[in-house]
């Protein structure tokens, strides 16, 4: 009595040619090992053509898509049909974890389709790995180029601004009274009056470290004026508007004469005992708010000038 498909050992040929393996896969239970779950991916969908056409996994009726699911890896019943990865894993006396390394990458490169699989979707003996899985493979290469993707980092955008603001504490601008900063250079308005541009610079680097764009404050645009902050906060343009609750990250403008010209902008961070809160402020220093030339820490009051906070939309 000959030896069920399903049992007997698989044949192999040459190994087919890809760019490259697009890195290791791990199914969401792989976490309890220490592994991180792999993202979405067509190297997924590659698999499951493979795993279908030796036998293992429903065909397309059922679809293929991009989720390296726990079913998938180790199986999500006792038919044949349904022993995914860890499967054909089993047959090919791999060790069966239901991960994919190189060794199952390169298994898979080689496998042909078995004798008597009842109604296979491949003619036995052609490779498992169809032309439409390559084609997925070469795609997921150049997405992944053999590493899974860094996590998208997390948090707000004034968050950010907030944290790159105050890593600048200490910061003057060089030489002394020039207006001369790399937030200005950065902007294109260098030698000119800096505090607008600090927060904007602020923002643009917040959003970069977030791998985001930041919506508002945008380099040589907006803003370098701190009365163009406060109108368009007050008219709701460009994201911005005015709010009574600030929150750490949030812009402060302050017109110091009452005069309805607002003069300096720093970012918000933290409230104080009654009226007094504390921001992070481009050119400024001691006995001169608004031209002192440096990166502080400054404690102010709404008392103490007319302020208007405002909120940047994320």
């Amino acid at each position: 009595m000959s030896t069920p498909w399903y049992q007997a050992p698989y044949k192999g040929a040459p190994m087919i040619a890809v760019p490259g393996f697009p890195r290791p896969l791990y199914p969401p239970d792989a976490a309890a090992q220490g592994r991180t779950p792999s993202a979405k991916g067509k190297d997924v969908q590659a698999y499951k053509r493979v795993v279908w056409r030796l036998g293992r996994w429903p065909g397309p009726a059922s679809g293929f898509d991009n989720a390296f699911s726990n079913a998938f890896s180790h199986g999500k019943g006792g038919n044949v049909i349904d022993t995914g990865l860890a499967g054909m894993q089993r047959q090919a006396k791999i060790d069966d974890t239901g991960w994919v390394g190189e060794k199952t990458f390169n298994f898979m490169r080689s496998v042909l389709v078995p004798e008597g699989i009842p109604n296979g979707p491949g003619k036995a003996g052609d490779y498992a790995m169809d032309a439409y899985a390559q084609s997925l493979l070469v795609d997921a290469w150049e997405e992944f180029k053999g590493k899974e993707p860094e996590p998208a980092p997390s948090g707000t955008v004034r968050a950010a601004a907030l944290k790159r603001a105050t890593a600048e504490l200490g910061q003057k601008e060089s030489p002394p009274n020039s207006n001369r900063t790399k937030y200005g250079s950065w902007y294109g308005l260098d030698g000119n009056p800096w505090c607008a541009m600090f927060t904007t610079w602020a923002y643009s680097y917040g959003a970069t470290d977030l791998k985001r764009e930041s919506k508002s404050m945008r380099k040589g645009q907006t803003y370098a004026y701190v009365p163009y902050i406060v109108s368009d906060a007050r008219a709701k343009r460009n994201g911005l508007s005015v709010t009574s609750n600030p929150i750490a990250g949030d812009l402060v403008c302050f017109d110091w004469g009452y005069d309805g010209t607002f003069d300096h902008v720093g970012l918000f961070e933290s409230w104080g005992s009654g009226n007094n809160f504390n921001a992070i402020e481009g050119n400024t220093a001691q006995g001169n708010d608004s031209d002192g030339g440096q990166v502080m820490r400054r404690s102010r009051s709404t008392s103490s000038a007319s302020t208007v906070f405002v909120r940047v939309a994320e």
